[in-house]
């Protein structure tokens, strides 16, 4: 029961934030405390960094800040995201909220209602905004940046940083970050670039996690201790467990792999059903895994579900949905299968009869009805959205995922699985890290529904419940910053700014304040190697002459004595031309008035810790000269690469852009430069749509890894060749200008799918472009839509009408059928 004070105080707070306590009126649950401080931060006109666990409820504080803007006749708020899943999914929630007059949507493809006073955009769409200096842009007066830590992607973490540094310093800025371990130097430099920024930081979930280990058929606790993780000691039963198996795995690694190889795919006998069998420690030899249809059973029958199984491969998730199917379990009544059967139907009405069979719709359809389903890039963003809309009516109960789900998806569940505690990287299979383990338990616990949420992680050979614990309990996943100047974003802060203002403006990036914080670091480091240095110095003090004059003799007539006896493959020269350096040295020390001092070999113990002290403090210091000013470093040498093919103009700090520079000004992506010089070359004249779509395609794809490379098999023919020929020609050379400035350069030109898009661009029917993409419908359908965009924006800035008109008929080619086809 509260106290007098405390309820006087509580009255006092609701009188000072009249908007939190009237929004807090028209939520379904309580505001906690941190979204309560969110709030008051807004009305009180604080920009804030709210970071919270997945689920915790950081999307109020948001919503609160659209709420304001309603409140008066002309603020506008914009809701930014970084997926278009995500903007197509809060465009729904607001709509319903404020209805379709007052909320719009812009996500590259897609373009509803943009002039709205609310508008739910990607944070590309918003940076591009900014520099066009758009006129949507008046009266804005808050921005949201959901799921900020984006800013650590290394290909579009640069995109927020952008945003975050150029918005007029009246917009309000609300970032939505998940828990990261230096929230609060992130707050720090919000501070410093936007000002009156407050940190808001929670750890704790409003839905409490329960860890488990599935042994066999029994869900064991991973902690002892119930209360909570910080205190928790390891499940001594699961201890014993590992130690009557750990010695076994770990002399029989090599004939495990072999019986895992040789029986891959064999089912393992199914352990007893019914009640739960206690483990005995002291006769487990073996620990035989329950297959997929035997968890869900027994998920079902302790009531967790619905749940989602985490497997780290799409074909992963595909053939577990398979399994389940084999299995013959459906775990939907008959009402719910009509109710599914109705949905789908209502949302797939528009695919075209001849692709549904190419899409695998039927069998699709079925392991919905058995409320069973996969999600992950592969599948047609159309099918995505059912699954997702399904799953959240609680009418599909088990979702096999790929880890993008956990990222911002809005799919609670009340229990997560782990098969796996790793995955494959790409080139190597690595442990999940713990902010990975945080972020996939995180969508466990279901607010309002469950009273708690369950994390069960599948018992494997060798597994360290030590390891397990400490990944749910370990908070230690910081945000770096992944900024880099562009051509793109050079040319438009040269544009507005001038080189000066610019250079000034990319010193406050995230990524040179974080610099600059290492740099204090190193720099005491420094300062702390040179006091030991003078301690060094002091103790090898000699009163026969400069000792640290006869260690150097001493080190470089080692060094070279060494190199001797390891060189003696040398040519006779530089061996004689060696030796005459050595007995010269020797004749110098043997000189030396410190050869005959009787604390010689003391004072030689002195000076080898200063030489290797010294060597590591020189390297230090390289560190500082090479962060500070990185990023204008940077910069500068962009500019350079800039007037070097006449994008700019000018001399020193007087510059300005040329005319090809302004025609930059509008071309965003990885490829900017390329792209305004093949433009200005002419060197995609005369190309049709479908190959001018071709070519786009080959500025974006990005192939796998493990893809075979194609050569000009499969390429189409004609003045398409050309073209690509002559576009790879400008990348080399471009590489190559790049490369001589100190810059990275960019990846070749990839064709791997130009043949299939031009087929696709032509009219080809999608089962055959599929079969020579060699690739899953999601992934054809997602570099379809990148090359929209490329084309969308060729038809803007192309100065040539006929190349303009082109890619117009290009985008229109491959916008149709499922490529532009959108279930929600």
């Amino acid at each position: 029961m509260t106290s007098p004070a405390e309820r006087y105080a509580a009255a006092r707070d609701a009188a000072a934030h009249p908007e939190t306590v009237a929004f807090a009126a028209t939520q379904k649950f309580d505001l906690d405390p941190f979204q309560i401080e969110g709030c008051h931060a807004l009305e009180r006109g604080h920009s804030v960094l709210v970071a919270a666990p997945t689920g915790a409820g950081k999307t109020i504080v948001g919503e609160f800040a659209i709420h304001l803007a309603m409140q008066t006749p002309s603020d506008k708020a914009f809701y930014t995201t970084p997926m278009k899943a995500l903007s197509n999914q809060k465009f729904r929630e607001l709509v319903s909220v404020y209805g379709p007059d007052d909320v719009g949507l812009l996500t590259g493809d897609t373009n509803i209602n943009g002039n709205a006073r609310i508008v739910v955009m990607t944070t590309e769409v918003l940076r591009n905004m900014i520099y066009a200096d758009s006129a949507a842009l008046t009266d804005l007066r808050y921005v949201v940046m959901d799921e900020v830590h984006y800013l650590a992607d290394r290909f579009r973490g640069a995109v927020w940083e952008e945003v975050i540094i150029h918005l007029p310093a009246s917009v309000r800025l609300i970032s939505l970050s998940a828990t990261v371990s230096n929230a609060e130097e992130f707050g720090d430099w919000l501070d410093t670039v936007r000002g009156d920024t407050e940190v808001i930081v929670s750890e704790i979930r409003p839905v409490p996690l329960e860890q488990h280990v599935l042994v066999r058929d029994d869900l064991l606790p991973l902690f002892d201790d119930r209360a909570g993780i910080a205190t928790a000691t390891v499940n001594q039963e699961l201890m014993r467990i590992r130690s009557a198996t750990g010695s076994r795995h770990d002399n029989n690694k090599k004939s495990q792999a072999y019986r895992s190889d040789r029986h891959a795919g064999r089912q393992s006998p199914r352990p007893p059903r019914g009640g739960r069998r206690p483990v005995r420690s002291a006769n487990v030899q073996r620990i035989e895994r329950m297959d997929r249809p035997d968890v869900i059973q027994l998920l079902e029958r302790t009531n967790l579900l619905p749940a989602i199984f985490f497997i780290f491969s799409r074909v992963g998730c595909d053939a577990a949905v398979q399994q389940v199917r084999r299995s013959g379990i459906r775990l939907t009544t008959p009402e719910e299968r009509a109710e599914i059967r109705e949905f789908v139907e209502e949302h797939t009405r528009t695919l075209q009869d001849e692709d549904l069979g190419v899409l695998g719709y039927f069998e699709w359809v079925d392991n919905l009805e058995r409320g069973v389903a996969s999600h992950h890039a592969g599948l047609l963003p159309a099918f995505k959205e059912v699954v997702e809309e399904l799953y959240r009516r609680k009418l599909v109960k088990v979702v096999f995922a790929t880890e993008t789900l956990a990222l911002g998806i809005n799919m609670p569940a009340r229990t997560v699985v782990l098969e796996k505690m790793e995955k494959f990287n790409g080139e190597a299979r690595v442990a999940i890290t713990s902010g990975e383990y945080t972020q996939l338990t995180g969508r466990a616990g279901r607010r309002g529904i469950d009273v708690e949420g369950h994390a069960v992680v599948q018992w494997t050979e060798g597994m360290d419940p030590q390891a397990v614990a400490a990944l749910a309990s370990r908070r230690t996943y910081p945000l770096n910053s992944s900024f880099r100047p562009t051509y793109n974003m050079a040319v438009n802060l040269i544009d507005m700014f001038g080189r000066p203002r610019a250079r000034q403006i990319l010193e406050s990036s995230f990524a040179q304040f974080q610099a600059d914080r290492a740099v204090v670091g190193l720099a005491r480091q420094v300062r702390e190697a040179e006091e030991s240095l003078a301690g060094y110095l002091s103790a090898m003090d000699c009163e026969h002459s400069d000792f640290l004059d006869y260690a150097s003799i001493r080190r470089e007539l080692s060094d070279l004595e060494k190199k001797n006896r390891q060189d003696s493959h040398a040519p006779r020269s530089a061996r004689d031309k060696r030796m005459k350096r050595i007995q010269s040295l020797r004749t110098r020390m043997q000189r030396h008035g410190c050869h005959g001092c009787p604390d010689r070999e003391s004072h030689a113990r002195w000076a080898e810790r200063y030489w290797k002290l010294k060597r590591q403090t020189d390297r230090t210091r390289k560190q500082i000269e090479t962060r500070t000013g990185t990023v204008a470093r940077v910069f500068d040498r962009v500019v350079d690469v800039l007037f070097t093919l006449d994008y700019v103009t000018g001399a020193g700090d007087d510059i300005s852009l040329t005319d090809a520079g302004r025609t930059m000004r509008r071309i965003y992506g990885e490829r900017d430069l390329l792209v305004a010089e093949s433009l200005r070359q002419g060197l995609w004249k005369g190309l049709d749509a479908p190959s001018l779509a071709a070519m786009a395609c080959c500025l974006v794809y990005e192939p796998r890894r493990d893809e075979a490379n194609s050569g000009e098999r499969g390429l189409p023919r004609g003045a398409f060749r050309v073209a690509y020929e002559k576009t790879s020609d400008l990348w080399a050379r471009l590489d190559d200008l790049e490369q001589d400035h100190q810059l990275p350069g960019s990846e070749p030109l990839s064709a791997g799918l130009a043949g299939p898009m031009h087929a696709w661009a032509r009219g080809a029917l999608l089962d055959r472009v599929l079969v020579d993409a060699d690739m899953a419908a999601g992934d054809f359908v997602r570099w379809a839509k990148q090359t929209i965009d490329l084309l969308d924006q060729l038809s803007l800035v192309a100065e040539d009408i006929s190349i303009a008109r082109t890619a117009r008929q290009a985008l229109d080619g491959v916008r149709r059928g499922i490529v532009a086809y959108s279930a929600m």
